[in-house]
């Protein structure tokens, strides 16, 4: 397989759907597309019904490029991470893996344009949260729940605003920020630096106002990571958590129980926003993001320096904040379905308290005077249609002894 043939290959995929996210190519699978969450396959021709191990071998090689160092990766560890380019149509971020003595291959495609807070639709506290100084800011989510997207949006906030030095460790990087206020640097794992902590450490020496850190993967990445927020920078970075207090947890237990005392010192002095994603699909199509925001405030450092008690969650503490922008995930899918983005049926599927969410949905449908129960035909029995008690009390019950 030549270079040109894949690129026809890619580019039959890509046309073949709609808001395609993912291309992947499984032995004994037809070529597929992630389309709105979902995978389907690909018509081609000459016509694909399931690809052989040599094929997708043919196809990584090829995505590989003859890079040594990533022919090492996968070979060693089993897995690679790549980035590869179809001029003119689209970048991709590659993960080659072997499975069963064979190779799979999942390429994600990367937005070409930076994209902004208001064409994401976010709420007007990221206003805030790009204001910050210094600090920790954590994205998480699921995989492909969109923060790599969130943070360029962030990030670009920046660009705009600040006359600052900001600097990114990617894997790889996946949108191309132009210079405009503020000065770019944006680092590729595998070409600029060989591992996130190496690259962080080497960022503390680079002047830098802003770091972005594509994925805290490890206990040294976080410890560097509070180094860096704690003297003067501001560190933006994801993590792969479903929700604010979780991230907390995910922190805490990359440590040994003997530091995590200090640890949470450090990380409720250094946190300032935990935001977290989930797409839900939208009532005709696409994915809708529903964000959980959780700021800090006093009771959000006691809780991070003493633990979560009755009374003391990060979920109690969000809901009380909720006036001032914050929100859980179950404020968000109620919202998402009283604007009508999401059905009833995906709210409850993505919420965090069913019975909350619930509550909050019966709320919305009785301002719209829709039915809240499925139960009909239901009446009150006339006075005469109720038959009489028995007068006096009622007898003790017999028993008989055998």
């Amino acid at each position: 397989m030549r270079r040109n043939e894949l690129d026809y290959v890619l580019g039959t995929m890509l046309s073949s759907g709609k808001n395609v996210s993912d291309l992947n190519f499984t032995v004994d699978k037809p070529l597929q597309i992630e389309s709105d969450g979902e995978l389907v396959p690909v018509t081609i021709e000459p016509p694909v019904e399931r690809l052989t191990p040599f094929q997708t071998e043919m196809v990584a090689l090829n995505l590989l490029g003859g890079n040594r160092r990533l022919t090492e990766d996968l070979l060693q560890t089993g897995s690679c991470d790549a980035s590869y380019s179809l001029t003119g149509r689209a970048r991709f971020r590659v993960n080659i893996f072997s499975q069963r003595g064979s190779y799979s291959i999942v390429l994600r495609k990367l937005n070409t344009s930076v994209p902004t807070l208001a064409e994401l639709g976010l709420p007007a506290i990221f206003k805030q949260v790009a204001q910050e100084k210094t600090g920790l800011v954590l994205v998480t989510g699921a995989t492909g729940s969109g923060k790599s997207t969130t943070l360029a949006a962030l990030l670009n906030e920046i660009n705009e605003t600040k006359s600052i030095h900001v600097i990114t460790l990617e894997d790889p990087v996946e949108f191309v920020h132009s210079q405009k206020v503020a000065t770019f640097n944006q680092r590729e794992m595998g070409t600029d630096f060989n591992a996130f902590a190496i690259g962080l450490r080497a960022a503390l020496r680079q002047a830098p106002k802003v770091i972005l850190v594509g994925e805290m993967r490890d206990r040294e990445t976080v410890e560097i990571g509070l180094t860096a927020a704690e003297t003067g920078h501001l560190v933006m970075s994801t993590l792969h958590t479903i929700d604010a207090g979780q991230t907390i947890n995910r922190i805490l237990g990359m440590f040994d129980p003997e530091e995590q005392k200090q640890v949470r010192v450090r990380l409720a002095d250094t946190l300032r926003w935990v935001i977290s994603q989930r797409l839900a699909p939208k009532i005709g199509g696409g994915r809708f993001a529903l964000l959980e925001i959780m700021g800090a405030n006093i009771r959000t450092k006691d809780t991070i320096t003493n633990g979560e008690a009755e009374g003391k969650t990060f979920y109690e503490i969000i809901e009380a904040s909720y006036p001032f922008g914050w929100r859980h995930f179950d404020h968000a899918c109620v919202e998402a379905f009283e604007k009508g983005i999401i059905t009833e049926e995906s709210a409850v599927a993505y919420c965090t308290k069913r019975g909350v969410t619930t509550r909050g949905i019966d709320n919305v449908k009785k301002k719209r005077g829709e039915s809240t129960t499925d139960l009909t035909g239901l009446q009150m029995k006339k006075a005469d249609e109720v038959s009489p008690k028995p007068a006096g009390p009622t007898p003790p019950p017999k028993f008989k002894l055998k």
